[in-house]
Parts: C-alpha cells; structure tokens; sequence
C-alpha cells in the first residue's frame, strides 16, 4: 500500500491510497465466504461453493464491493496512523481508480487536530471573589435543615407563598383536552416554581375547593410552545411548621450536642464550598485567558457536528417539532436566529476548549489512571440515577467511552496550568487551590490508562 498526505487547511488533510490487488487476497477470502453462505448453489452445501463458481453464477461485481468496502475504512485507519495524523471525525471517502485485478486507489478527506503553539503558563494570574461569610448565610443553611424535620398541617385559610397545596389540574389548548397536562391530588410547594407558569398567582388567596383558571404556554408535548387554559382546583391547604432551632434539634438532626456546634459545622461546610466556587472561578478565568490568548484554528466539520448535537438536544424535548421549539423561544423573548448564533458562538467555544486542552495535555504528557476514570464514570452514572454498569454499557454502545477519557484528561491538563497561575482574592491574599487541584503530581501515576486501554477499562467496570 502506498499513502501520500495533502494539506487542505491547517484542519484538513485528504490521504490518498493505493492498494494494488495481491494485497486483498484476505479479503477476496473472506468476501467469498460470506457471499457463499448467502447465495444456495445446487451440489454445494452452504458457504462451500468456489470462488469462481460463484462468480460464475453471481458475476464479479459483488465480490468486489464487498472487498471495496472492507478495504477502505481498514486501510484509511492504517494510512492515518503511518502518516501519524490526529483525525477528528469521519472521513469523507472517494473511490478514485479501481481495475480489477491490478489496484484500488481512493482518497479520504477528515479534519485532524491542528498545530497550536501554547503561550507562557508561567506568567498567568486572575483575582477571584473573596470568601465571604454571613450569619445570615448560616442561618440560612440552618433554616433549609430545619425544613427537612419541618411538619404540614391543614390550615383554614387562603393559600399563601410557601404553603403545601394539593391541587387538580386540567389543561386544554382550543378547547382539545391535554391528557398529559391532567392530574389529580399533586402536592406542590407554592413558589418553587416546579410547574407551569402563572400557577402561583392563580392559587395564592385561593381556599380549600375552589377553582381557578390561567392562561399559560406548555413547553413539552404534542402542544409546547401553545397557550393552554388550565384549570386549577384547590383540595387542600397546608403550612410547614418548624421545629424549634436549640440544642434538641441539634441533637436531633445532627451529631452535635448543641446548636452553637451546631452552626459552627455549617459555616464550615459553606465556608469549604465558597472556596470550592472560589477555584472553579479561578479556572474559567485562567481558561478565558487561554482561549484570548491561543490562536486555535477550527476544524469544520467538526464544529457542525457540535453545532447538529447541540440543536439536537435542544428539540428533542419537543419531539423534533421546530414549529414548536421556535414558538417556546419566542416565549423566551428570543428569535430562532439569535438562538441560532448563541448555538454556533456556544459550539465554537466548545471545539477550542477541546482542541487547546488536548494539546496541553500532549505536551504535558497527561495521563489518566484507571482510578480516575472510574471515579469519573461513577459520578455521571449517579448524575442520570444509573448503575455504574449501566452507565458503562450506555456508553460502549454509544461510543462514548473515549470521550470520557477525553474530558478527565483534559481537566487534569487544565488543572496542571491552574496550579502554575497565581491567584489572589479581591484582597490581595493569595489562594491556596490544592483542595480542589490537588498537589502538583511529581511523577506519573502507576495503573495509567490510555486510549488503547479504553477497552479494558470497560471490562474493568462492567464486571464490578
């Protein structure tokens, strides 16, 4: 086989082949053998007839497209890793020449991952808030876990902002019942804003068993983005009390004997996470000052992959319905245009980040341990409420996997430029990050994972 490489674009590449014929002899093989099992000739069992009796029954031209596109992908894969290309993507394939008997030759075109020259880590520096605590702020967070012990009880009175209401709805859109918009005895905290629009208004003042209607606009179902009159009716009203903040409800709902002990837990538990919100703001600034700074050229391709993806997931809460989706924008305020370019802004980002991060991570020499990988698999296994397995099944099936590797390798590459950057609060003061990046790793951990071993690792999980 021979390859040769041209340069479209800093982000494209088209590998052109040539494969004369004694190198698919294999393949003819394995062509033949599985026509054979296809194809009933009279006096051969299944998949045992010679090759030129089956082509003298079926011609030649099936054979060859069978091997054709065997060869193509296999040999393009082992084009791009002798040509030592970084591909993004699927290639767009051309057959170019095929003689029969003498040679195949085909192009492929695919976005590879382009040259970027880093910037000097060494002089990064970004200020962060400071961290701030009140007392409010801990009664707060005092207030939200008494809640957890609170008690409803029924009260004669009309509905007011954070009662517990049970309530009957009803919906319909030009006079047409909405039967996923229908329910009875729904418990609902007023003010939450966990269902539709306008439902707090139409409740507050409302008294147990009566009714009240509003105009709303669903935003999923064979009806989002229309306006429905839903009727509400009130079945019972409900305060929450509660309990007394002392010593016994420490004792209650904590390990601590007193509520002094108490409240000096949960300032330092808030106290832990401001500083936690204190790193992550740290790292999109450093990343901001990457990106500003980084000439990163964009492949493409795939940039409307990532745009197709995103758009995607944003219809498919409307069952594909654009008529739908743009009517729900507009209810937003925004125009199917605007939501466009946010999108394309959005993905272009996206693919820049990607792109500058894997190569931080390759000069870097970053590596990602089976520890790691796990550990990321669990926390988005328990994300969409799955079992690791499960998780891990979804992903082989979908290709994701890899993907996975990606990312955790890139926020350690990420993490690696946060720990050489100085930070300080709005003060001045120096922040101490290694709580959230940990400590600059002096050596390569042992157990590491690579793209190769991606497959392992799926074993590893699954069988856990």
């Amino acid at each position: 086989m021979k390859s040769t490489v041209e340069q479209l674009s800093p982000t494209r590449v088209k590998i052109n082949v040539e494969v004369p014929f004694d190198e698919l002899k294999p393949n003819f093989d394995r062509a033949y053998r599985k026509i054979a099992q296809q194809v009933r000739i009279p006096g051969f069992r299944p998949g045992k007839a010679p090759a030129r009796v089956l082509e003298s029954r079926i011609g030649r031209a099936p054979v060859l497209d069978e091997v054709v596109n065997e060869v193509i992908p296999a040999k393009y894969m082992e084009a791009a890793r002798a040509e030592e290309l970084r591909v993004l993507g699927q290639p767009e394939f051309e057959v170019t020449k095929l003689e029969d008997r003498e040679v195949l030759e085909f192009t492929a075109e695919v976005d590879v991952r382009p040259e970027i020259t880093l910037p000097d880590f060494d002089g990064l520096a970004v200020s962060v808030d400071d961290v701030e605590l009140t007392d409010g702020e801990v009664d707060e967070q005092l207030d939200e876990l008494r809640a957890r012990f609170g008690t409803l009880t029924g009260v004669e009175r009309p509905a007011a902002d954070g009662d517990f209401v049970s309530v009957d709805l009803a919906a319909t859109v030009d006079g047409e019942a909405v039967e996923e918009a229908s329910t009875s005895g729904l418990s609902y905290e007023i003010g939450s804003g966990q269902l539709v629009d306008g439902i707090d208004d139409a409740i507050i003042g409302a008294e147990a068993g009566e009714t009240k209607t509003f105009t709303t606009q669903l935003v999923a179902g064979e009806y989002a983005g229309r306006d429905a009159e839903v009727t509400v009716t009130v079945q019972s009203v409900k305060q929450r009390e509660l309990p007394e903040a002392d010593d016994e409800f420490a004792q209650l709902a904590s390990e601590f004997d007193t509520l002094d002990a108490l409240k000096d837990d949960l300032r330092e538990r808030l106290g832990r996470v401001k500083k936690m919100q204190q790193g992550v703001q740290a790292r999109d600034k450093i990343l901001e000052q990457l990106l500003e700074s980084t000439e990163v050229p964009l492949p493409e391709k795939v940039v409307e992959g990532e745009i197709e993806n995103r758009k995607h997931d944003a219809v498919h809460p409307f069952d594909h319905d654009e008529d739908a989706f743009a009517k729900a924008l507009e209810a937003e305020g925004k125009t199917l245009d605007e939501f466009n370019a946010e999108v394309k802004e959005e993905s272009e980002k996206a693919v820049r980040t990607q792109l500058l991060l894997d190569t931080i991570a390759d000069e870097a020499q970053t590596q990602v341990n089976d520890g790691e990988l796990t550990e990321r698999i669990i926390y988005q296994a328990q994300r969409y409420g799955v079992s690791p397995d499960e998780y891990v099944q979804r992903a082989q099936q979908s290709g994701q996997l890899s993907a996975i590797f990606a990312d955790v390798r890139r926020g350690k590459a990420l993490a690696s430029v946060v720990r050489k950057a100085t930070v300080t609060d709005a003060s001045g003061t120096a922040v101490d990050l290694e709580e959230l990046f940990g400590k600059d790793e002096s050596e390569t951990p042992s157990g590491e994972a690579d793209e190769t071993q991606v497959t392992e690792v799926e074993g590893t999980v699954s069988d856990k």
